[in-house]
């Protein structure tokens, strides 16, 4: 059944719905991969109790008879172990019937079906790949064999139940409930009993959840007595020296969704002219969203530890996104909008602080915890880079920051390590960009460079095309492509010379190039010698004023130029390939000349990762001259 398909019943209101087939997957996954953590349900139906809390404080800020009756947030784990059942109930804002299909009939909205084809199979990268998404309510099938959840939201008279068994649909049904907020009743599996253990309850509860703003108690169902496990107290607001790695680390899962350790946490509080509180974890794990188009950050905004929003981007640049944690600010309004957030001075000196403290922390980090650094750069790198293109402001610290994979080094490197190891008469740093780290390794123009021990960065993100356009040096010495333009290396010294790499003749050289200038015509601005080649008989680069390559197939892939400019054919004249074709010249044999000029230059562009521009042209003359050379 479809979750467009529905049953109804006019005495109880209920409707049946089948899940989404990437729910019913995620249900199956959890159930057989993340079996050996399922204590875990019970931080994730805290985690939401607390965010159903929070949601409501905040709007109880412009409708505050919505709290009137009941102001003091509470959430409450109740055992009841003669029906085997847990309940975790909340008086927070509570859900309406489109709600619960929202927020229980699917996973998110907006990344359903992206998550659900990244699922496959593989128990281990599926368990990564859940701990990054967040599995929240649907953790509870994990204990689970049927779940029921009754709620009511603020405001509103009526009540709703839903229910699930989590194999193939769900029930909505008419229900009734005292009061706001909402109540997950869970029916445990046989082998799931050790959980109506309070005192295993109570070890869970302060283990994962003891950091959560609201307090949280535990009782056995008809007793009067429950037992207070968290005070609710905010752990932003706590001394650094009285947290524990391990209250750190719960808290990062609460605040980002994830079942990874945060590699790095940043914890501070800023005093004088405002006054605010930063708690921020750099993920061990790329989240499901970073590369999200809207590229928001996800950081929580409090203001005197009322929860405002989670849509922080006044408060940190896109290419912090990677972030996760809160900020609490002692200053901004309660009652604060968006639009207010944009306009706001008090949230404007707060980004240009947070952010360059969080640049501070990384250099820091960078320094004393190279190793740390590393694995974050592998992670967040091409995220970071975002900012070369788009901070002006902080663009130099950023080169400071960055590092590269290059030709002569394992591992990343700093620019500041390759400006150091740079060799006599080198005045520029040389790069080269492609698809990925694989393809840019294989790019021919980087022979010359390799033979003659000049190291060149080796880019493969997406990115380092554009901030390349803005970030003309570091330090005074400029970039350069090793696809574009000449190539300097005669400056540099000679390459070694192979056995069979006797270079053609200055002379049959000039009119091999003739030759080839007349057979390609418009379809090459220029045929030159090569200093780059030592292996292949040919490439293409683009001229001084031309675009990079790889930028050019970009650009072209996106539809945002209609054809490629001609590029600059370079020969290397130590190739047997070349050689031939000069004697070749020297004969005056202009049928097969022609032939191996048009081959030559699709060899070249084989090479870039494109293709021949007329295949049946390309087969015909490579039949030719294989023929030829068997006859």
């Amino acid at each position: 059944m479809s979750d467009s398909q529905t049953q109804s019943s006019d005495q109880s209101g209920e409707e049946r719905r089948g899940f989404e087939a990437e729910v019913a997957k995620l249900l199956r996954l959890m159930v057989d991969s993340v079996y050996s953590e399922r204590e875990v349900f019970l931080r994730e139906l805290i985690s939401n109790a607390a965010d159903a809390c929070d949601k409501l404080r905040y709007e109880a800020l412009t409708q505050p008879d919505l709290t009137r009756d009941d102001p003091d947030f509470a959430i409450t784990v109740e055992v009841d172990k003669d029906a085997a059942t847990i309940r975790v109930s909340d008086n927070g804002i509570g859900m309406n019937r489109t709600e619960m299909r929202e927020h229980l009939g699917t996973i998110a909205k907006s990344g359903t079906e992206a998550f659900a084809k990244q699922l496959t199979g593989d128990a281990a990268k599926d368990v990564s790949l859940i701990g990054q998404f967040g599995v929240g309510f649907y953790a509870s099938f994990m204990v689970a064999d049927r779940v029921r959840v009754i709620s009511r939201r603020a405001g509103e008279q009526a009540a709703q139940e839903w229910e699930s068994d989590g194999h193939g649909d769900y029930a909505i049904r008419n229900a009734e409930r005292a009061g706001r907020g909402t109540d997950v009743i869970l029916h445990l599996k046989d082998d799931a009993r050790e959980f109506l253990d309070t005192t295993k309850l109570d070890d869970i509860v302060r283990t994962y959840s003891g950091h959560i703003p609201v307090p949280v108690t535990i009782r056995e169902a008809g007793a009067e007595d429950a037992a207070s496990v968290s005070q609710g107290t905010a752990l932003w607001t706590r001394p650094k020296g009285d947290i524990a790695d391990e209250e750190y680390t719960e808290f990062y899962r609460h605040v980002g969704g994830g079942f990874d350790e945060p590699a790095w946490t940043i914890h501070y509080k800023a005093e004088g002219m405002i006054e605010y509180t930063v708690l921020l974890f750099v993920p061990s794990m790329r989240p499901m969203d970073l590369f999200d188009p809207a590229r928001k950050p996800r950081v929580k905004l409090y203001v005197r530890r009322v929860y405002i929003t989670d849509d922080t981007a006044e408060l940190l640049p896109g290419w912090l996104r990677f972030l996760r944690g809160v900020i609490d600010s002692e200053d901004l309004p309660l009652n604060i909008s968006r639009e207010m957030l944009q306009n706001n001075p008090v949230v404007r000196r707060m980004r240009k602080a947070i952010t360059n403290k969080a640049l501070t922390e990384l250099e820091r980090l960078a320094d004393k915890q190279p190793e740390t650094f590393a694995k974050i750069w592998e992670q967040f790198g091409p995220v970071l880079k975002e900012g070369l293109y788009e901070d002006a402001d902080r663009r130099e610290q950023l080169l400071k920051l960055a590092r590269f994979r290059t030709t002569k080094r394992d591992g990343w490197v700093s620019l500041a390590d390759y400006v150091a190891a740079m060799k006599d008469k080198q005045s520029a740093i040389y790069y080269v960009t492609g698809e990925d780290e694989a393809a840019v390794a294989r790019q021919p123009q980087l022979e010359g460079f390799k033979a003659r021990d000049v190291e060149v960065l080796l880019l493969s993100d997406p990115v380092d095309d554009f901030w390349l356009q803005v970030a003309t040096d570091f330090e005074g010495k400029p970039f350069k492509s090793i696809t574009r333009g000449g190539s300097d290396l005669k400056d540099l010294g000679d390459a070694p010379a192979g056995d069979d790499a006797e270079p053609v003749a200055d002379d049959k050289l000039d009119a091999l190039i003739a030759r080839l200038k007349a057979a390609l015509g418009d379809t090459v601005t220029d045929v030159r010698r090569s200093d780059r080649l030592t292996e292949t008989p040919a490439c293409l680069v683009a001229d001084d004023a031309g675009m990079d390559l790889h930028l050019e197939r970009m650009l072209k892939a996106h539809q945002q130029m209609a054809q490629a400019m001609p590029k600059v054919l370079e020969i290397n004249p130590g190739h047997a390939m070349v050689r031939a074709m000069a004697e070749a010249a020297g004969k005056g044999d202009a049928p097969i000349l022609e032939d191996a000029a048009w081959l030559l230059f699709d060899q070249a562009r084989v090479l870039e990762g494109e293709t021949p521009d007329d295949p049946a042209a390309f087969s015909r003359r490579l039949s030719r001259l294989i023929t030829q050379g068997l006859a």
